[in-house]
């Protein structure tokens, strides 16, 4: 997640307490298991967004325009599959393509056709106060999580621009480093939550404006962690090749971490600038897939009757 808070915005202290601090060693026995492998075939993966708003016109505010919608939507696909010609490029020997893209659902949990943009007026709808967390805007729209994504854009007030980003629950797995995902109880609803400001492109004065928040977030529903894990050098991510850090990395500046080696910026499990993030290697790109297969809900996902039409 990418949490960023002050006193004046009272969110709850589950932003910053879902921080991931797990990471991966150089030298530990408890490397992942995982041994990365060609992934041959696309997995696609079925996404609802519900925008939360106030009864703005279409297109105003929280009330986000189809079109800012898709092209983030776009951004996530490309970065998710390294695309030419995009900022989601890179030619990183380490770096790769995860073979992973994501849909906007194209039929609703009951078989009607939808757009996979599910708006809500909270004007409209009076729910219990339950802070910002994803039990609280499940009130408004929740879907099964064993069949789509669920993705809430959240309508806080422009003061939280740069400071509250995203915050995405992660799937509970055997991989090492999964207690310290943002894992949800036995009742809690499970998805993604972006500030309405940061999801998509657009010109705010922040360096989250290029939609990375969503490439970020989304890692973490898929099982990544923080390249710099509990901020130890022998414990970071439970992947091999981002170079081990013991601190948070910010901005755009490159720094040497652990053992004398230069951190990987532009990893997108960073909270670098969206400018500067490019890249997932090829042991986080396993580590997805290896949930992919393995967890029950987040399997399902790929065979989604929201990757169907009607």
């Amino acid at each position: 997640m990418m949490p960023r808070i002050n006193g004046k915005i009272q969110v709850q202290i589950v932003l910053c307490t879902w921080i991931l601090i797990s990471s991966c060693t150089k030298d530990s026995i408890t490397t992942t298991p995982i041994t990365p492998e060609p992934v041959e075939d696309i997995v696609f993966l079925p996404v609802v967004v519900h925008v939360i708003h106030s009864g703005e016109n279409l297109g105003t505010g929280p009330n986000l325009s189809k079109e800012r919608i898709i092209r983030q939507m776009e951004i996530l696909n490309e970065d998710f599959r390294r695309k030419k010609g995009t900022r989601g490029y890179n030619d990183h020997p380490d770096g790769g393509d995860t073979k992973i893209e994501f849909v906007l659902a194209k039929q609703t949990q009951d078989g009607k056709p939808t757009t996979g943009i599910n708006r809500i007026d909270t004007s409209k709808v009076k729910i219990p106060d339950l802070g910002y967390n994803q039990n609280h805007y499940a009130q408004y729209a929740y879907w099964d999580p064993s069949q789509y994504i669920n993705i809430w854009t959240t309508p806080l007030p422009e003061s939280s621009k740069c400071l509250v980003l995203g915050n995405a629950t992660g799937p509970k797995t055997d991989l090492p480093g999964t207690q310290y995902l943002a894992l949800p109880g036995p009742n809690d609803s499970e998805g993604i939550l972006i500030n309405w400001i940061h999801f998509g492109e657009s010109d705010i004065d922040c360096h989250a404006r290029h939609g990375r928040t969503l490439t970020h977030e989304m890692g973490h529903y898929l099982g990544l962690l923080h390249t710099w894990g509990g901020k130890d050098c022998t414990f970071n991510d439970y992947c091999d090749d981002t170079p081990a850090v013991d601190k948070e990395v910010f901005g755009t500046t490159p720094f040497i971490g652990c053992a004398g080696e230069k951190i990987m910026l532009g990893n997108y499990m960073n909270y670098t600038h969206d400018e500067v993030m490019n890249i997932f290697t090829q042991d986080q790109i396993a580590r997805m897939h290896y949930v992919l297969k393995n967890h029950k809900g987040r399997k399902a996902l790929t065979q989604s009757v929201g990757l169907q039409n009607p």
